[in-house]
């Protein structure tokens, strides 16, 4: 194991004591590992809480900032926050306008999250919602999970109910659209390596050079089925052929096309398979209404991607382009 680090126990702390020194417009609670954005809690704003494991960078602190999160919780490497984590970020951003959990569907984070947001409830009469993420298609149970996993619909999510909180609805209509774009959203991944976990100190599976992992999931699951190794536009079939499968995204609108990298795939591939994306959804009849590309929702060091789709509307599109300052997404004023 080749790492940047000191020592393996230490991974999250010293890299939120680095996180805290590059972004001073963040405030780091070390103790709780919790980021929040600098002026939190935001006063007649419902705030909007993630986390979960690390290991997934920049999902979730950095997406922490206007426009986008109010406060992300940290667990160790793969592994779900605890309650108390939930319950510190929870109360430092009650503007008094209520919370919405974002959480991804694994089952430490969903228990976690229902008993943290019991929690403040019981403690401070906070109205706190929970929306679950579940939008992976290529597995419906999994060793984390109860159903389908919550992946890259999950960036998607975050950027679209951020801007709706920072326009100031209200919590029942922000929980709303974030049931609407989970229930609007696909993906599936594939891995070209294994990631290595640095408390374990090798490689959570063995993946051979001529083989590839389809439908892997962002902790190393197991994928739907191991093949050997494709072009680019063959992956994109792959990949692509049971999002299409499952919802309609043909309609006048089009879609939001997210090509994500697991963390070990450059930049220049990843382009790359847009390209070839974009040819299969051509031909499926769907239209690209906005896209994003890049390593957003990782795996550590993992070589692969996810491709998701959303399926938009002008309000979704308006809330998708609204401006965004975080250290993983920003654009706008």
């Amino acid at each position: 194991m080749k790492k940047l680090i000191n020592d393996p126990a230490d991974v999250v702390s010293d890299a939120l004591r680095g996180m805290a020194a590059a972004h001073p417009e963040l405030r780091v609670d070390h103790e709780n590992r919790v980021v929040f954005r600098g002026d939190a809690p935001v006063q007649g704003k419902v705030g909007l809480v993630s986390g979960g494991g690390s290991g997934h960078e920049p999902m979730h602190g950095g997406f922490v900032g206007p426009g986008m999160l109010d406060a992300a919780c940290a667990g160790e490497v793969f592994t779900s926050p605890v309650p108390d984590q939930m319950v510190a970020a929870t109360k430092g951003v009650d503007g008094g306008a209520g919370v919405l959990h974002i959480v991804k569907n694994y089952t430490g984070d969903v228990l976690n999250f229902e008993m943290a947001a019991e929690m403040v409830a019981a403690e401070s009469g906070t109205e706190v919602v929970s929306v679950v993420t579940d939008d992976d298609v290529a597995v419906q149970d999994s060793l984390y999970t109860a159903g389908r996993r919550g992946v890259g619909v999950t960036v998607l999510l975050e950027k679209i109910v951020g801007a709706a909180a920072e326009q100031g609805r209200p919590l029942s209509g922000v929980a709303d659209l974030a049931r609407k774009v989970n229930a609007q959203g696909r993906s599936m991944g594939m891995a070209l390596t294994s990631c290595t976990v640095p408390a374990a100190g090798r490689p959570t599976f063995d993946l051979s050079d001529d083989e590839m992992e389809i439908g892997v999931g962002i902790h190393g699951e197991p994928g739907r089925r191991r093949v050997p190794l494709a072009p680019a536009r063959e992956i994109a079939e792959m990949l692509l052929e049971p999002v299409l499968g499952d919802l309609d995204f043909t309609g006048s609108d089009g879609a939001l096309v997210f090509v994500n990298g697991l963390g070990g795939t450059p930049l220049l591939e990843l382009y790359l398979l847009f390209a070839d994306v974009t040819a299969v959804l051509e031909k499926a009849g769907v239209r690209i209404a906005r896209s994003l590309v890049g390593s957003y929702m990782t795996s550590l060091d993992m070589a692969g991607c996810s491709v998701t789709l959303l399926k938009v509307d002008d309000d979704l599109v308006r809330l998708w382009d609204a401006p965004v300052r975080t250290p993983g997404l920003r654009w706008g004023t």
